[in-house]
């Protein structure tokens, strides 16, 4: 299939938003291990995860027994079904892709359109990181001074996990990973996520992005630009 006419995975949300790939190749496969053809590095996507292949009559998605399963278009992927333009895919809850089908494929340099019905891009949040360089940005403007590790890698969970609630172990094994056979105290988590509220309300006062859900952990409530 020539790559003009190829279809596409984009990557709606989270770190890797606008990374895309065409789907050239007769069958595709995704996951976390290197020898996938779509890497994605997130601990709760499976060594191999999904794969997309192609037949005559179309594209088809199939769920490779993975841990923490795949959905399309919020529903679990319990057997292979047919890609449609515009689906939305959930791996593991931790990375959505919307499938742009080949009727719908722009040039590389252009952001496709998701098709009729679809929903349009969503606008950019008003906090976003970028892990690499560590830097957090609220309502456009740089955190100054960085987040500490800890702050960082706390916010950086919450974030790679939208709108889902962080369970208080998820926050230890991510902030203090060296600390999960001796414990960490309720007062040691609160009083960072405390911390960290307290950075990101001195430039965006009155917002609160990391909400308390008793019983169960934190969310990141991250409101649209």
């Amino acid at each position: 299939m020539p790559q003009a006419e190829a279809p596409m995975l984009i990557v709606r949300e989270g770190e890797l938003a606008g990374q895309r790939w065409s789907i050239t190749a007769e069958q595709v496969t995704i996951g976390r291990e290197e020898d996938c053809d779509i890497v994605l590095p997130e601990r709760q996507v499976s060594r191999h995860h999904v794969r997309i292949f192609r037949d005559d009559s179309g594209f088809y998605i199939e769920d490779l027994k993975s841990k923490n399963g795949t959905y399309l278009n919020g529903q679990p992927l319990t057997e292979v079904q047919r890609l449609q333009d515009g689906d939305e895919l959930q791996i593991a809850l931790a990375v959505k892709l919307a499938f742009i089908g080949s009727e719908a494929t722009l040039p590389l340099g252009q952001m496709p359109s998701l098709g009729a019905g679809a929903k349009p891009a969503a606008p950019p949040t008003r906090l976003t990181l970028d892990p690499e360089a560590r830097s957090v940005y609220v309502a456009g403007r740089e955190l100054e001074p960085p987040l500490s590790g800890p702050q960082f890698r706390l916010l950086e969970l919450l974030y790679r996990h939208e709108g889902r609630i962080c369970t208080r172990d998820q926050i230890v094994a991510a902030v203090w990973p060296e600390a999960q056979s001796t414990g960490v105290s309720e007062q040691a988590i609160d009083a960072l996520v405390r911390r960290v509220r307290d950075r990101l309300d001195d430039l965006d006062p009155g917002v609160n992005y990391i909400v308390t859900v008793r019983g169960h952990g934190f969310r990141l409530d991250n409101p649209r630009a």
